[in-house]
């Protein structure tokens, strides 16, 4: 299997906030929210345990415009991407910093919707790879 890998994820939780859409220099859409995906079990007394767990989702481009103007906070939403993990300098205390996110590639809105509304099609593709880093606004 030289050569060959995969990085992929799927996640079916809930918006944490309302999606947080910017632009950037050249004016590609950035769209930034957070899932929760919560897990259950019960110990060894027999006890119900629960936990859950916060994704960082960043989209871009189309698929970003479109998670902001239809997502708000608590809509459930399927979500495909890959993992990321970026870093920068603190500017306060000069510390490389380094965080982990999803990239969005596809999302189906789970929620339910009247007859009448309308459903947007997030389920194509994001058409490219992310801008440059120097393009990037964090």
């Amino acid at each position: 299997m030289a050569g060959k890998s995969l990085n992929k994820v799927m996640l079916i939780g809930h918006l944490g906030k309302d999606p947080e859409v910017s632009y950037t220099a050249s004016g590609v859409a950035v769209g930034k929210f957070s899932i929760a995906t919560n897990e259950s079990w019960k110990d060894q007394d027999g006890n119900l345990q629960e936990r859950t767990e916060w994704h960082n989702i960043v989209a871009w481009r189309k698929l970003a415009e479109i998670c902001g103007q239809y997502l708000k906070k608590g809509s459930k939403v399927y979500l495909e991407g890959r993992l990321q993990t970026r870093s920068w300098d603190d500017k306060n205390t000069g510390v490389k910093r380094y965080t982990t996110e999803i990239v969005a590639d596809n999302l189906i809105m789970l929620d339910t919707r009247g007859a009448n509304s309308v459903e947007p099609d997030v389920s194509a593709q994001s058409e490219a790879a992310p801008p440059e880093k120097d393009d990037l606004p964090f």
